[in-house]
């Protein structure tokens, strides 16, 4: 008899949809909304990486520095590394996307006069080819994105182990507290300056 009376208490009850929800943002203190932006702004540093040039350091950096313990070819083997997708991460700030009328993406360079096609396969027309000329907040990006990496890089413990493997306390304190000031200072410059270029290894124009 309970069990049929708690089934037909069960039955009673009424749906989620008809119960009114409480008013969230009423609900949100400073503190809340706070964390939500903070959250919000790190989500776009997403932006500041080209995606294929870290998954490439996160699958080789293991690799070229034997999980951490480094002789001399490795630890040469891991600042090649290093350097080239740093390199990249700073350059691909310098790169665009373009689509023609068929749709197709063309890449290109980023110039003091427009668009330079990598494959030369398209030309802009001269109003449009003024929107995509280099300016200095490319360079801010190219500079945030090298700072954002190098974090990436303090955060690696394989190639921190590789560079340093028996680090002193202060050492290990900025390693650990540099990254999250890099991270936090570089979301919330992306946040007041978002960029507009779609370039090689970032998300693509919908248009």
């Amino acid at each position: 008899m309970e069990i049929r009376s708690v089934e037909n208490k069960s039955e009673c009850l009424p749906l989620l949809q008809n119960v009114p929800l409480p008013d969230t943002e009423e609900n949100k203190t400073q503190v809340h909304k706070a964390i939500s932006q903070t959250f919000l702004s790190t989500a776009q540093l997403a932006n500041l990486l080209p995606t294929a040039t870290v998954l490439a350091y996160q699958l080789l950096a293991p690799i070229f520095s034997n999980q951490g313990k480094c002789d001399s070819v490795s630890r040469l083997m891991t600042a090649g590394l290093v350097t080239i997708c740093g390199l990249s991460c700073l350059l691909s700030n310098f790169t665009d996307s373009f689509r023609d009328k068929k749709g197709k993406v063309c890449y290109g360079l980023a110039t003091i006069n427009g668009l330079w096609f990598i494959d030369a396969s398209a030309t802009l027309p001269p109003e449009l080819a003024a929107y995509y000329k280099l300016r200095f907040i490319d360079f801010m990006h190219a500079i945030m994105s090298a700072l954002v990496f190098s974090a990436l890089i303090l955060f690696d413990q394989n190639t921190m182990n590789c560079f340093c493997p028996t680090p002193t306390a202060e050492k290990r304190e900025i390693f650990t507290k540099l990254p999250v000031g890099i991270g936090m200072m570089c979301s919330m410059l992306f946040l007041v300056f978002p960029t507009t270029r779609h370039g090689i290894g970032f998300p693509l124009s919908t248009c």
